[in-house]
């Protein structure tokens, strides 16, 4: 269960859970969210379980935030846009890519006067946008001081209690009503800060790494989950069938504490509006001493450096998965 509590009224948990426009479907299982008492988000985090945290005011100075005052204080530089046909933004990595692979999505620098008139005048059929841009010095004053003034006191000290990396970026999203980020896992802590609008995340654990069939670890979308969950092919995917989420609807305010290797489908509701939003992405803090049995999520970042010994040994991705599957058929079956 993830537990939670939800920034807005009982009327509108109501009408998310019985009428919402969604573009999927598909089923997962329940979600109870509820007040919890103070500071036991705290021991969620500690357990590397997601919590939705509220009344944190971590980025309360932002929540003024619209296209007309980023306009004005973002400052000019070019910010990285991705365009799509369709309503999907699936993640790649543009230094894995090959000849024979065809990105799903274009990556363009735009002004943010030209994405916010893009955005006001878009029109279904067109294409859609979603900005995702590190925060760095080139934005405007005004905008650093809001950033300054976030509540840094508070996470700083969910840095330390929980023995986390570093600050590696803080990411402003901006997205089109309806957008769509797939399933995929992060090898980093994420506290998810929501701004504008509403985003629903589904999260699924490490422990059901198999029900996912993520690509191979030298394939551009590396991480992302090959299902797609709009029209799941269960000939080939059937292990998708068992896959049981964990749901939960962010408004302003809101903090969802995303653990490392967490699979996260994210969804920016269909309000009439563009959503915006904020991450807080860590590294992973020292190892320490290893305690056994290894937790799942120990696993899956054993699954990954074994695969990348494996391409580096080999010099030839093709070979992995004939070469795993003799170990395993002639070993441990």
């Amino acid at each position: 269960m993830l537990v939670g509590l939800s920034s807005t009224a009982e009327d509108w948990e109501i009408e998310v859970r019985i009428s919402r426009r969604l573009l999927y479907h598909f089923y997962w299982g329940t979600l109870c969210l509820y007040r919890p008492v103070s500071l036991l988000y705290c021991l969620y985090i500690f357990c590397k379980r997601p919590v939705v945290i509220t009344n944190t005011n971590l980025v309360g100075p932002a929540l003024h935030w619209d296209l007309e005052y980023l306009e004005q204080h973002m400052g000019g530089g070019d910010y990285t846009v991705f365009l799509s046909r369709n309503h999907k933004f699936k993640y790649y990595d543009e230094k894995k890519s090959s000849h024979d692979f065809s990105p799903p999505t274009r990556r363009v620098d735009m002004k943010l006067a030209e994405f916010a008139r893009r955005v006001r005048n878009w029109r279904r059929g067109d294409e859609r946008l979603y900005l995702q841009q590190a925060l760095n010095n080139t934005v405007g004053p005004a905008i650093v001081q809001d950033f300054l003034n976030f509540r840094w006191d508070w996470i700083n000290s969910k840095q330390k209690s929980h023995s986390w990396g570093s600050l590696s970026s803080n990411l402003l999203l901006i997205a089109l009503e309806g957008n769509v980020t797939p399933c995929h896992y992060d090898e980093q802590q994420n506290l998810f800060a929501q701004i504008r609008g509403h985003k629903r995340c589904v999260l699924f654990p490490p422990e059901q790494f198999e029900c996912f069939y993520p690509y191979p670890v030298f394939h551009p979308h590396d991480r992302q989950s090959q299902v797609d969950f709009e029209h799941p092919d269960f000939i080939r995917f059937p292990k998708f069938k068992n896959a049981k989420g964990q749901e939960a609807v962010l408004g302003p305010g809101d903090v969802l504490y995303i653990p490392i290797y967490w699979w996260h489908h994210v969804e920016s509701l269909m309000r009439g509006d563009y959503t915006l939003s904020i991450n807080f992405w860590y590294k992973a803090g020292p190892t320490g001493q290893v305690e056994y049995p290894l937790k799942e999520y120990q696993k899956v970042a054993i699954m990954r450096n074994v695969e990348k010994m494996l391409v580096e040994a080999l010099q030839d991705p093709q070979e992995v998965g004939p070469l795993l599957r003799s170990l395993v058929l002639g070993r441990y079956t």
